[in-house]
């Protein structure tokens, strides 16, 4: 049966007159799913799109005004579609469901056409800007990524690099990352290479343990279909049939970035993301990020992607901190 399907026979949504809505939901997991656990995905349903919910059996009701109830409605099949796709409904689905520039076509199940299935879970694009993200990791050679936290950059080329490598596309995946300082002057740390640089590495780390789980993830590490290397140790090599993802890369300097861009080899991708405004470098002018995007950026083969704090799909205030270390650098400018 198909997604649409799936959805025409489980979801009948109903609107009883402007200010009240009905939804019935004939399957129960996906009942669960959408109410969550103790109603907490209905209170933040009602509380963001400002509306009254109840929830009997298998049916809910919501009232309000009559815009607020349609945002609702849409919601309520965003998540619905997002279920029956992934099996799955998480918190920040509930914020990415209601969000003003949902509109009518995307809570079709069009809007998941670059979900990224991973052995743990599924992964969709939580904005417009991270949907042209995932096409770029799957159609380009090398994918720059620039912009704040929580933008889903490091996740989404882990979760690709996974998806390629389960489907035999490539032969290992590659994370590499700058140490504390360009110079990567690891030695005054306690333990091997591996125990110097894991530390720097833990975001990584995390994903691949969201997407693998980390008994899968020790043993592909054993087998080197993962292999983690500090970015010093990339320079000589060429890279084959991989999928290299340098992070952090802020803190790496033009030559390093040069370096580790002119290591591409055949069937493979390069992804190199970083934040402009988390510059750890005690020298910030050392920084070769926005100084190698503004050297590529007319290379058509090499894709550029910019996020912005519209794009962060973490607790909402992420973004707002983002905004206002924003604000306050502009008003210590003028």
């Amino acid at each position: 049966m198909s997604e649409i399907s799936k959805l025409d026979q489980n979801l009948v949504v109903k609107k009883i007159d402007n200010e009240t809505l009905n939804v019935q939901i004939n399957d129960n997991e996906l009942l669960m799913s959408v109410v969550g656990q103790f109603d907490s995905h209905l209170k933040e349903l009602a509380k963001l799109t400002k509306t009254k919910v109840f929830f009997r059996g298998n049916s809910i009701t919501c009232k309000g005004e009559n815009e607020n109830i349609n945002v609702f409605r849409e919601a309520i099949k965003f998540l619905a579609n997002k279920y029956f796709l992934t099996k799955i409904i998480e918190k920040e689905d509930i914020i990415l469901s209601v969000k003003k520039n949902i509109e009518l076509e995307k809570s079709n199940v069009k809007s998941f056409k670059q979900l990224i299935k991973t052995p743990r879970k599924s992964v969709i694009a939580r904005s417009e800007k991270q949907s042209d993200y995932i096409t770029a990791l799957k159609e380009n050679d090398i994918i720059m990524s620039l912009g704040p936290a929580g933008t889903g950059k490091s996740f989404l080329a882990v979760s690709v690099g996974v998806s390629m490598l389960m489907e035999k596309k490539i032969e290992r995946v590659i994370l590499s990352r700058p140490a504390v300082e360009a110079g990567e002057k690891l030695g005054f740390l306690p333990g091997d290479m591996k125990e110097k640089v894991d530390p720097y590495l833990r975001p990584l780390y995390d994903a691949l343990y969201e997407l693998f789980g980390a008994e899968k993830i020790d043993k592909k590490i054993e087998t080197g279909e993962i292999e983690i290397a500090p970015l010093a140790f990339m320079r000589g090599r060429t890279l084959k049939n991989c999928f290299a993802i340098l992070d952090e890369a802020q803190n790496a300097t033009e030559t390093q970035i040069k370096m580790f861009l002119t290591r591409i080899g055949e069937n493979s991708k390069l992804v190199v993301n970083g934040d402009p405004s988390q510059i750890d470098l005690v020298n910030k002018s050392y920084s070769g990020l926005i100084k190698s995007k503004n050297i590529l950026r007319d290379l058509k083969e090499i894709k550029i992607i910019e996020f912005d704090h519209n794009d962060v799909v973490r607790h909402p205030l992420v973004s707002k901190i983002i905004r206002a270390y924003q604000t306050k650098k502009i008003d210590d400018k003028d």
